[in-house]
């Protein structure tokens, strides 16, 4: 990232952004790299005052980035850049705002992409089949080591050295193995739980064990701006995470070293190396999953608009979804029953005589 003579004041802003504002580290991040790279510009044109900029210099600066970025990314950078020359002003660091009328870009409203709800049920039970079709019992190592009583008299006759060598790979399977039913196990937990909840992969993902209270059925779930917010879960979410915490967790525990261990003590979900799950594996369980299970490729985000979409289609409040799904405006929770709108118009079209 290029640095600017403008980072003192960059930094100022981060860290009020931090401190007043509770957003996210991946968002403070974006912040700073959208506004190191709008005032890199203005440096190379010579700006060495932030009070000589102008809106017009802002609008040129837009014209610039709209060239290679979509739309989105530059309503978040407008934002990044209205909000930095809002603070500026407020604390004194410019005697003007040139930002305050700059027009953040309009963004076309896309329905977000769902599974049906049979689908959704078909990517759960292949899921729940996989845990069966893993499941290991540790019931035949000590057979594959000593074995039938006339194979036993032989082994006696070996040497002590012969032993331990014929037992390592009966003992590296069986570690093995119990890895593989300890993954599945996870993986059924994690798709259980982000179609029960609707949460996102990064509150997943961030989760302890002592979010969860089985006696309510009930998460606590840290969102954006660290808000907190309690949501329900069903009983095949229950069983897959009793199964996990008392069976795969445990496996995948003991993988780990002494500074992940520590690290990752009260993580809900562990990565195959025993320390906390990262998004990128989480986003490859769903995807892995889907293959599976032959329904549309999806990511964790569209599972969560799954759910959202399912729960209306129910019967459920739009302001119980708003809460549950953790959403700051009512107006972003109102996409879903347009998703539901267009469902129902297509099995209209197919399904009644007159249509």
């Amino acid at each position: 990232m290029s640095s600017t003579q403008f980072d003192g004041d960059i930094d100022s802003f981060v860290s009020y952004l931090k401190s007043n504002r509770g957003l996210s580290a991946n968002t403070l991040k974006a912040y700073r790299a959208d506004l190191t790279a709008c005032l890199h510009l203005f440096e190379l044109r010579g700006v060495t005052d932030l009070n000589e900029i102008t809106l017009d210099d802002l609008r040129s600066w837009m014209a610039v980035e709209s060239r290679d970025h979509a739309r989105s990314s530059m309503a978040r950078k407008t934002v990044a850049v209205r909000g930095f020359f809002a603070w500026a002003y407020e604390h004194g660091v410019t005697t003007t705002d040139p930002a305050a009328t700059l027009m953040t870009p309009s963004i076309p409203s896309t329905l977000p992409a769902v599974l049906t709800e049979s689908q959704a049920e078909q990517l759960l039970d292949v899921a729940e089949h996989a845990v069966a079709t893993n499941q290991y019992k540790d019931d035949g190592g000590a057979a594959a080591v000593s074995g039938s009583g006339k194979a036993a008299g032989k082994t006696a006759d070996k040497s002590a050295d012969t032993v331990n060598r014929s037992e390592a790979p009966v003992r590296a399977d069986k570690r093995n193995n119990a890895r593989v039913t300890a993954e599945s196990q996870r993986n059924a937990a994690i798709l259980e739980l982000l179609y029960a909840t609707g949460i996102r992969v990064a509150e997943l993902v961030s989760m302890d064990i002592a979010d969860i209270d089985f006696s309510t059925r009930t998460i606590k779930v840290t969102g954006k701006g660290n808000k907190q917010r309690v949501v329900p879960f069903g009983l095949p979410a229950q069983r897959a995470l009793e199964t996990w915490l008392e069976q795969g967790r445990p496996v995948l525990a003991r993988t780990a070293t002494d500074p992940v261990k520590s690290r990752a003590a009260n993580a809900l979900f562990l990565g195959a190396r025993g320390g906390r799950i990262d998004q990128r594996i989480a986003r490859d369980i769903v995807h892995r999953a889907a293959r599976e299970a032959g329904v549309p490729d999806i990511s964790p985000h569209a599972l969560r608009h799954s759910a959202a979409t399912h729960i209306l289609d129910g019967g459920a409040d739009l302001r119980e979804v708003q809460e549950m799904l953790g959403h700051s405006s009512l107006k972003t929770t109102q996409r879903y029953t347009h998703v539901s709108i267009e469902q129902l118009k297509s099995r209209y079209g197919q399904a009644f005589p007159r249509a």
